[in-house]
């Protein structure tokens, strides 16, 4: 394979590279404000559940008060009932009596559906203290991990950016451009593997000719199609972990 060409392959990989890493921090932001936002609801969930708890409580310092005045109530009805005179003063305090010992039965009723809710809340709060403190070691890990890629594309890119330049420096004039006009015309792929016959972009079918042309590697060759520079990689300048694939696969 002539130089030239070996220089373009290694141009499409440091771009595609380059790209993948500049979208891929790009993203990171946003990511970050997910997981912002993923803390802040489980927050908020225990937050509320504590609300409910609270409430609860306050309802039952209520029911609380109110069945004490009524019990003092009634303690006074029983006193009252030991002194009356009359038939009739007699059924007026068993009838005050009775409505207070019926108050107390509601607010004991109450007092037991707030104790059972107490439990369900107590539970809830316990939950989402466990979903929050789970949340915040499993975002923390998530943050780790954008900041260690970030920190690492960092890298990638500061190594894509000394690179390129020493070797668009090596390839003619007229060969750069056309690659870089390709660049930013075909979605960021100047660069076409041809397989088995056909154009690995576009698919459209080589002349055998072009094809053996290609396969030879002593001369630059476009797709009569899409106009991509094509290539056929030998086995032996298989790339490396950081651009296994080719050109349209380089992984980061």
């Amino acid at each position: 394979m002539i130089a030239d060409l070996e220089r373009l392959i290694r141009l499409q990989q440091i771009d595609t590279l380059a790209e993948n890493g500049r979208r891929r921090v790009a993203e990171h932001p946003a990511l970050v404000a997910a997981l912002d936002a993923r803390l802040a609801a489980s927050d908020a969930a225990l937050v509320e559940a504590r609300r409910r708890l609270a409430d609860n409580q306050a309802g039952r310092r209520e029911i609380e008060k109110d069945l004490a005045a009524v019990q003092s109530r009634l303690s006074k009805y029983k006193d009252q009932l030991m002194e009356v005179k009359t038939n009739k003063e007699y059924t007026a305090v068993l009838k005050e009596i009775q409505v207070a010992q019926d108050d107390i039965a509601k607010l004991e009723d109450r007092m037991l559906v707030r104790m059972l809710e107490a439990d369900d809340l107590s539970a809830c709060v316990k939950t989402a203290e466990g979903a929050l403190a789970a949340d915040k070691a499993a975002l923390a890990e998530e943050r780790e991990a954008i900041e260690a890629e970030t920190e690492r594309l960092g890298g990638l890119l500061e190594q894509m950016d000394r690179e390129r330049p020493s070797i668009a420096s090596q390839l003619p004039a007229q060969l750069l451009a056309t690659y870089d006009m390709l660049l930013r015309g075909r979605k960021g792929l100047a660069m076409a593997e041809a397989r088995a016959g056909l154009c690995g972009a576009c698919h459209v079918r080589l002349r055998p000719q072009k094809y053996n042309e290609i396969r030879s590697g002593e001369t630059i060759i476009q797709c009569d199609s899409c106009q991509r520079i094509l290539y056929f990689p030998p086995s032996a300048a298989a790339p490396g972990p950081e651009t296994a694939g080719g050109p349209e696969g380089a992984a980061l």
